[in-house]
């Protein structure tokens, strides 16, 4: 009788007590043997370590010494942690007790699936679908992130729409279920992403290696989230534009990548300038700032996609055309008004 495959559920902690409170409790309740549960702290300076030792000692805690961020904090914590399948799952997400079993299940049916996502819900409203990843990740031609569920920041209602198991373009890093060797193979999560789209950059790099992404709604999670980005930082903003052309760049054809490049660009600065008007500088501010941050790369910092690619990859969850245009001119709200259930 083979033996069940093992998959770590591995919490990226950085001054999270406050959720960690609220949400391991449901997380180890889940457990029981058929996932370990690993705290990775990323230098916390509250006091989310004693916490953790002093409630759950038995919980295994990885100690980063500082803030590495999303990427490279995932990168070293499992280097450390040896199982089949690894969970990278927020510390504000909240679980109920069989919700990895159908990913597992539908992962070891096919070696070629690399990660997969729950559905994600809203933890405050569980008929809704969370903004972080809902029912799996599109992407359209222009690098635009969108998913079922969810389109910018409109997120449907869920009356079990997208209740198929689907291939998807990008699993959401807020409960992304991911095969270890896939990862490693890959070269893991770009450290000089730092946080954010580093999810979709890896499952992009997965798909051109021949992997499969896909979505298994029969696991439902609820997150808290953030949704939009809150007005006035300018971090995460510059962070998301930065890393959305540095996705851009290593991962596609140098053909497509000549026009792609400069529509994106405009697309970015008409954005810029819309807020700017709207009296909103910050935002202004931090579209610029990423716009010459990107060049340094460009110049100084460029990597290719890492791992092997297939000789002819095949996206899925591709829209091969500009979601801002079926969005703000045409109106559409709904992932099924702009795609459907089929692959454009």
């Amino acid at each position: 009788m083979q033996n069940a495959p093992g998959v770590a559920v591995v919490i990226l902690n950085w001054n999270g007590k406050h959720f960690l409170q609220r949400f391991l409790p449901s997380v180890l309740s889940a457990a029981a043997s058929s996932y370990e549960v690993i705290i990775a702290d990323n230098g916390s300076t509250d006091d989310s370590v004693d916490w953790l030792q002093q409630n759950h000692p038995a919980v295994r805690v990885i100690l980063l010494g500082q803030n590495f961020g999303f990427a490279k904090g995932y990168n070293e914590a499992l280097k450390l942690v040896t199982a089949d399948y690894y969970v990278l799952l927020n510390s504000d997400v909240a679980v109920r007790a069989g919700w990895t079993e159908p990913i597992i299940a539908l992962m070891e049916s096919d070696k070629a699936i690399a990660a997969c996502q729950p559905k994600l819900l809203m933890e405050d409203n569980h008929n809704m679908f969370e903004y972080a990843g809902a029912a799996g990740g599109w992407i359209d031609a222009f690098g635009y992130p969108f998913a079922r569920g969810r389109v910018f920041d409109v997120c449907e209602e869920d009356n079990g729409q997208y209740n198929d198991a689907a291939d998807v373009f990008w699993a959401s890093g807020a409960a992304m279920f991911v095969r270890s060797t896939a990862y490693h193979a890959c070269a893991g999560l770009d450290e000089y992403f730092f946080a954010h789209m580093e999810e979709i950059d890896l499952c992009w790099r997965l798909q051109l290696a021949g992997y499969r992404i896909m979505v298994c709604p029969a696991s439902e999670v609820y997150h808290v989230g953030g949704g939009t980005l809150p007005k006035g930082n300018s971090r995460k903003v510059y962070l998301n534009f930065r890393n959305n052309l540095i996705m851009l760049a290593k991962n596609l054809p140098l053909a497509k990548l000549l026009w792609v490049l400069p529509c994106r660009l405009a697309l970015d600065a008409i954005a810029a300038w819309k807020n700017l008007l709207s009296g909103d500088a910050v935002f202004f501010g931090a579209v610029i700032k990423a716009h010459i941050a990107f060049l340094g790369w460009c110049i100084f910092k460029r990597s290719a996609g890492a791992g092997p690619r297939a000789k002819t990859p095949s996206l899925q969850g591709w829209l091969n055309r500009c979601i801002v245009w079926d969005y703000f001119v045409q109106g559409k709200r709904k992932f099924s008004e702009i795609v459907g259930h089929k692959p454009v």
